[in-house]
């Protein structure tokens, strides 16, 4: 089953509303490779008590030990938010093939800092049910004030 960028993406969503649920910031994503998802995640900085431990983080290592190898060139990643410079970093290590995101974070994207952080073969695609990641993000915020 070849999955479409909406049908992802909605995956990720999913991941975000179970980090909510479980106190985390929530962002979620899956990795897609061949058409099906082979690696689902979200955020577990509150639960490992590691600042590193985003989504992305989680999901480069799952999909890199799924394929045996270290790069993701053939992968596109969904992620519900705009990765971080950390994240963004490490994407470009991973050489990954496709970024997709919905919301940005015009506090601590990538984009804000260093537009050109991935790794020049890699293309984006942004702003992808960008309102659904939105709302996630706010209703969670104003949970915690």
């Amino acid at each position: 089953m070849n999955l479409t960028d909406e049908q992802a993406m909605r995956e990720a969503l999913r991941e975000a509303q179970a980090a909510a649920a479980e106190g985390e910031v929530p962002i979620g994503g899956v990795v897609v490779c061949g058409g099906r998802i082979i690696a689902r995640a979200h955020n577990y900085t509150e639960r490992l008590t590691d600042v590193t431990a985003h989504a992305e983080m989680q999901l480069i290592g799952m999909a890199a030990d799924y394929l045996g190898g270290k790069y993701l060139n053939d992968c596109t990643l969904y992620v519900t938010v705009e990765p971080c410079p950390m994240c963004a970093a490490a994407l470009a290590w991973a050489q990954l093939g496709r970024l997709v995101y919905g919301a940005a974070d015009p506090k601590r994207g990538y984009t804000l800092f260093t537009p050109s952080l991935l790794h020049p073969r890699t293309e984006v695609t942004a702003g992808l049910l960008a309102s659904d990641a939105s709302v996630l993000m706010t209703d969670f915020f104003k949970k915690q004030r």
